[in-house]
């Protein structure tokens, strides 16, 4: 079992900057590929970024392409998304994956195991 704890959201202008973070307990971290979904009200969840276990395969939704970074410390258990120049179409809540498997293309095809239970990123106009 893994447990994903996401924080780093907030209130922010367009044009401004966060970062979120998602620390993972339980079994070996560095196992799974990880990644980032979002949800914005009234719409269906959608793939935001992924990232292998060691860091080295990422993918982007086309829409954060550019914009936003996927990283992680295998370490210190945590993954990151750094999002810069945010609109307000980022409005979202934002939920850490992890899926047992080394390969990124398995959270990018939403074969996910493991769900966090959400930030919320509010991107104000």
């Amino acid at each position: 079992q893994v447990q994903l704890v996401e924080s780093g959201g907030g209130l922010v202008q367009a044009g401004g900057s966060l970062r979120l973070s998602c620390a993972a307990s339980g079994r070996t971290f560095s196992r799974y590929a990880m990644g980032w979904f979002r949800q914005a009200p009234g719409k269906e969840r959608e793939f935001v970024a992924a990232i292998s276990w060691s860091g080295g395969g990422t993918y982007y939704a086309d829409s954060v392409k550019g914009r936003f970074a996927i990283s992680r410390d295998n370490a210190k258990n945590t993954m990151y998304l750094q999002m810069n120049s945010l609109k307000p179409e980022d409005t979202a809540v934002y939920y850490c994956a992890a899926a047992d498997s080394p390969a990124a293309q398995t959270i990018v095809s939403e074969r996910v195991d493991y769900w966090g239970q959400g930030t919320q990123v509010t991107v104000s106009s």
